[in-house]
């Protein structure tokens, strides 16, 4: 390899994650801003027809939509942070941040869900003193449409940007529609029969249970990440499979990980032969970096330790 060309590889796989992530940042705030504006729109809404139709459980749930845009306003804020570049104070960036804002979001999943289930099962014995109208429908069952398909947006973003707090936020958009599913109900039912409004309470007591497993499964990897997890084994493998294939490795061992908001941060240990050049090596350890950017998009960087190589001292790969 000529001397520089790593230096330039380097450099324009660094333009290329930057340039990504400005495109990401874009697509979050945009979708974002389009869920906040759905939420208020849905909040009003609901509240409305929910007072029209005498409907209790409409109006509980216009006051779920209020509360999703406290995560809306949480990605907002935090895409910011997040996604700026590395500097004097953090050198590897800013993605831990983001763990930290989806757990945030996981905890008020979880809150709302203990709250759904809570006033699922206080107002069971509960009987509307008057009888819910047609027009409260209306407010459940655009609710699920708008948030549904919300979700479908938001979560495929989240996942091009391999942003965990964008898909927790989507799956506060489905909790909501899931929420409104049981208001639906209800008022159904009790404009048919309000002997048989208590049955909403029971989906709604089910669908809490649903969104607290929801909230698990958010919180957990970011909490994992924070303790300083590493990558699944997976990536190891694939690591070691690419610095094997640059020409001048003899061997690889010692591959280490950890998650950095949505990428891994690696090093690794390259062995080559002891008799080359200091510069020589140089150029193979760049050229392993290099690779493992370009192949590995998940990869922010990579650290190279150059080892001479020696089957008499060559020590154990700490991961197969």
């Amino acid at each position: 390899m000529p001397s520089g060309q790593g230096s330039d590889t380097n450099f324009e796989m660094n333009q290329l994650h930057s340039d990504q992530n400005g495109q990401h940042s874009s697509e979050i705030l945009k979708i974002t801003w389009i869920g906040l504006a759905v939420n208020i729109f849905l909040a009003i809404f609901k509240f409305t027809v929910g007072f029209l139709g005498y409907s209790h459980a409409v109006i509980a749930d216009a006051f779920h939509s209020l509360s999703d845009m406290g995560t809306d306003f949480a990605v907002l804020f935090g895409v910011k942070i997040w996604s700026a570049p590395a500097d004097y104070n953090h050198p590897y960036g800013h993605g831990r941040i983001e763990a930290i804002f989806t757990t945030i979001i996981g905890i008020v999943l979880a809150v709302f869900a203990v709250g759904i289930g809570y006033n699922a099962v206080a107002n069971i014995p509960v009987i509307h003193l008057k009888q819910p109208k047609w027009i409260a429908i209306t407010g459940s069952l655009i609710s699920i449409i708008l948030k549904e398909t919300l979700f479908q947006f938001t979560v495929s973003v989240g996942k091009r940007a391999r942003s965990s707090a964008v898909i927790a936020n989507a799956w506060h958009h489905r909790s909501d529609a899931l929420s409104s599913i049981p208001a639906l109900i209800a008022v159904s039912l009790a404009v048919i029969n309000p002997k048989l409004a208590f049955i909403d309470k029971v989906g709604a007591l089910i669908i809490s249970i649903f969104i607290l497993k929801i909230a698990w499964d958010i919180t957990l990897p970011c909490l994992s990440e924070l303790s300083d997890s590493s990558a699944p084994q997976r990536y190891y493998e694939k690591i070691g499979s690419i610095a094997m294939s640059v020409n001048g490795v003899m061997a690889v061992h010692a591959i280490r990980t950890r998650k950095f908001g949505s990428g891994l941060h690696v090093d690794l240990h390259v062995l080559v032969d002891g008799k080359m050049s200091v510069k020589k090596g140089h150029e193979i350890s760049e050229e392993v970096k290099g690779a493992l950017l370009g192949k590995i998009p998940e990869i922010l960087d990579a650290v190279i330790h150059l080892e001479p190589y020696n089957w008499d001292e060559l020590r154990k790969p700490d991961h197969q």
